[in-house]
């Protein structure tokens, strides 16, 4: 049976999600609000790419039908979002694995700054559309966290700065700078199907989860990502060619 899917937002983004999901055959929209009040109706996940005034509402009728949820509108105040939640709730500024990656080297990143033998001054830009309620953004404040705890710094060390220009759909920089060089990682979206994707890939990672409780989108990213990161061993020297003799050809 295709998984029933509810959409709170039609926006932009919401958009998106319901023509990926439309296009596929596994996965079924049942229904999708923009302002007005979801269907008493359970569906298999919702997934709210609405506005931050909406998600307590929302949090409340996935509790109340017994329906996952996931959450990628920002600027809303996490402590909605109580342990005893009741239902499995993803929460994910960002739908893109490859922000979840940069996240992890953000935090990599952190912990070279900290071992340097100068000052290193750690940074966080991001630009976005005019539109984008909230700043900075959702994403920027995840990569800051990482970025100063591999530092071992606490957040508001690393200077993040924000932009809301056109129509970007977003731009993310993470910045270590000493005097002696440069490191930084960068992600550009090009295209809102980047995030329209990662939601439809959450919300059907999240439709299987059967405890309830808060989830982000590093638990599905772990098993994408994990090998990407462990580093690759070494050649022993036993198994390294001998060098060749002196006077010898090479």
């Amino acid at each position: 049976m295709p998984t029933t899917l509810g959409l709170l937002g039609t926006g932009r983004l919401g958009s998106a999600i319901r023509d990926l999901a439309d296009a596929r055959g596994d996965v079924t929209t049942a229904w999708a609000v923009g302002r007005g009040t979801p269907p008493a109706d359970r569906v298999d996940v919702a997934v709210d790419v609405s506005h931050p005034d909406a998600v307590a509402h929302h949090l409340a009728w996935a509790q109340a039908t017994g329906t996952p949820l996931v959450v990628g509108t920002t600027g809303w105040d996490p402590a909605l979002l109580r342990d005893d939640v009741g239902v499995p709730v993803l929460v994910a500024p960002n739908f893109s694995l490859g922000v979840a990656l940069v996240r992890r080297l953000a935090h990599a990143l952190g912990g070279y700054a900290a071992s340097a033998p100068v000052d290193v001054d750690l940074a966080v830009t991001e630009s976005h559309h005019r539109s984008k309620v909230d700043s900075p953004s959702g994403t920027a404040l995840a990569l800051r966290e990482a970025l100063a705890e591999g530092a071992g710094r606490t957040s508001d060390t690393v200077q993040t700065t924000s932009l809301r220009v056109g129509g970007v759909v977003g731009e993310h920089e993470v910045l270590a700078v000493s005097e002696l060089e440069t490191i930084t990682l960068r992600h550009v979206a090009h295209d809102r199907r980047l995030f329209a994707t990662g939601a439809l890939t959450a919300a059907l990672w999240l439709a299987g989860r059967t405890a309830p409780g808060r989830y982000t989108l590093d638990d599905l990213a772990e098993d994408t990502l994990r090998h990407l990161l462990v580093p690759t061993a070494r050649p022993s020297l036993a198994h390294r060619p001998a060098a060749p003799a002196a006077g010898s050809a090479a």
